[in-house]
């Protein structure tokens, strides 16, 4: 191939790739090769978790209502997801997963988005705060526990406030519940998260 024919192609191949890495967050090497920025990766993943959140949280409204527990009362399974983004990729990702999550919930009534928002973004924010002590005394355990403890109580404070202050009644039931499902959560999320983090 002539000089010239090589150095017009390569030029040609940089303003694409300049063009691509400006629009798509994407790169092209010498050799042609397209490759994804760290930032493409980052959003594209936080896409698939926000995914699976909405769906894990649809396949808790299949399951059958335990009779002790106020109607709508979950497994919490999402919050699986939601302590995984806030531990991995900080705050904002995962309320940003939590505020969606609790809009969807919206196609079951308004008070059930607005519990949905309350509870999600409540544990969320205390599941971060207890992630970012350095030495983690509490473990995967204890921070979902938390995360369920506080989206049930920021859930009851919203239900007693529309519909009647008597749902306190469940409060022992919730705590019970909460402490039983954060375990289960907290435990779960101890044993994926190093498949997850393969595809960080």
């Amino acid at each position: 191939m002539p000089a010239w024919e090589s150095f017009r192609k390569g030029n040609i191949r940089r303003k694409f790739s300049k063009k691509i890495r400006r629009v798509y967050g994407m790169k092209i090497s010498n050799k042609g090769v397209l490759n994804i920025s760290s930032t493409t990766r980052r959003v594209a993943f936080i896409g698939v978790l926000t995914a699976l959140a909405l769906a894990l949280s649809a396949l808790e409204v299949m399951l059958p209502p335990v009779s002790v527990l106020p109607p709508g009362a979950k497994l919490g399974l999402s919050n699986i997801v939601t302590m995984y983004t806030a531990g991995s990729f900080g705050l904002v990702p995962a309320i940003v997963i939590a505020v969606v999550k609790g809009l969807f919930s919206g196609f079951r009534g308004v008070t059930a988005m607005m519990m949905s928002l309350s509870g999600g973004v409540a544990s969320t924010f205390v599941m971060w705060a207890m992630l970012k002590v350095k030495k983690r005394p509490f473990g995967m355990v204890g921070i979902g526990v938390a995360g369920a403890l506080t989206h049930n109580a920021a859930q009851l404070a919203v239900a007693a406030a529309i519909t009647t202050p008597a749902i306190v009644y469940y409060v022992p039931w919730l705590i019970l519940f909460g402490i039983l499902t954060g375990t289960l959560t907290g435990m779960v999320l101890r044993v994926i998260m190093p498949l997850l983090n393969k595809f960080q």
